[in-house]
């Protein structure tokens, strides 16, 4: 039977306390979302091999078992809608999970939840440094070219190819992307990236002019999406305000 005392500092209540602090920090919900995540997983580990899920009661050798489990764990096998694959999680993955569960530790050793920090004795496995190597002219216009754009679902992921391949903005920038960040004189967008910071990012540099984000723009301002409201796609194809 769990305690008061010890329900205070079990995992979950305590990872409701973190989300809330990390809230009033602004973090963005993406960082909140990985966090929640990682200490998620953490956590149904814990309970399927009959662990503590009590903070204190949590030490180097259970950690070292989970990065075992999360080294011989399929991807998606975790996740709610999406089935699991054959293939393992990547190393960026892994990193990422272990980053994120280690910040929470450092947090409950600041806020003197803990006494010692398991993650001291454990060094979290780097991620794999790998090259990317960008698409080729030709291989972009085979992507855009078998897209049937009078369509509206065609028309959307043309617009978000684009866009992408165009700015090199990432997908959550893009998700979030309002009206009113874009400067349709000077051929800019303004995007909030990790971290809640702000840049500028050029559009409608794609060859030819007729496949630049520039131009599909102009098309979401004379449907008419307000400004100040997120440009979000439905499934049917059609843009909206969020």
């Amino acid at each position: 039977m769990i305690t008061q005392t010890q329900y205070s500092v079990n995992l979950t209540t305590l990872l409701d306390t973190y989300q809330v602090q990390a809230r009033t920090e602004g973090k963005s919900q993406n960082t909140i979302r990985i966090y929640t995540t990682a200490l998620t997983i953490l956590q149904r580990f814990l309970k399927r091999k009959g662990y503590s899920t009590i903070v204190t009661e949590i030490g180097p050798s259970e950690i070292r078992e989970f990065i075992s489990y999360l080294q011989n764990t399929r991807a998606f096998m975790e996740h709610p809608y999406t089935g699991p694959q054959s293939r393992g999680l990547t190393g960026h993955t892994i990193n990422c999970y272990l980053r994120a569960i280690r910040a929470f530790w450092t947090w409950l050793t600041t806020e003197e939840f803990i006494e010692t920090n398991p993650f001291d004795r454990i060094t979290v496995p780097r991620a794999p440094k790998k090259v990317i190597v960008p698409f080729a002219e030709d291989q972009i216009h085979s992507l855009l070219s078998v897209i049937d754009t009078k369509s509206p679902v065609g028309f959307r992921d043309w617009t978000i190819i684009l866009t992408l391949l165009d700015t090199g903005m990432r997908v959550t920038e893009l998700t979030e992307l309002k009206l009113d960040h874009i400067n349709l004189a000077q051929r800019s967008l303004k995007v909030q990236g990790k971290g809640n910071k702000e840049r500028v990012l050029p559009m409608g540099g794609l060859p030819p002019k007729k496949e630049s984000s520039f131009d599909v723009r102009l098309e979401l301002k004379i449907k008419g999406v307000n400004h100040g409201q997120e440009v979000t796609f439905s499934r049917a194809g059609h843009y909206q305000a969020a």
